[in-house]
């Protein structure tokens, strides 16, 4: 469960990497994708933070999944 916990980091980053480019998009379906994504992104670095300790990441990561659902919330009514 360690190793498991480790690689965590990997998807986590492809996650927030992929979420990025969606959100730039101009169409708004991309856009709610994206939100989706970095949310799921919030989850594994919140995960990760929480197995290695790192305090500062997974405090980012729930702040920023606030902003990522205030976010989701604005594409949704546009």
């Amino acid at each position: 469960m360690q190793d498991l916990l480790s690689l965590i980091q990997w998807p986590a980053f492809a996650a927030s990497l992929a979420a990025a480019w969606l959100v730039a998009s101009t169409d708004k379906h991309r856009r709610n994708i994206g939100f989706w994504i970095f949310l799921l992104s919030n989850v594994l670095w919140v995960a990760w933070g929480l197995h290695t300790s790192a305090w500062a990441l997974t405090a980012l990561q729930v702040c920023l999944a606030a902003l990522n659902i205030r976010g989701l919330f604005k594409t949704e009514k546009s």
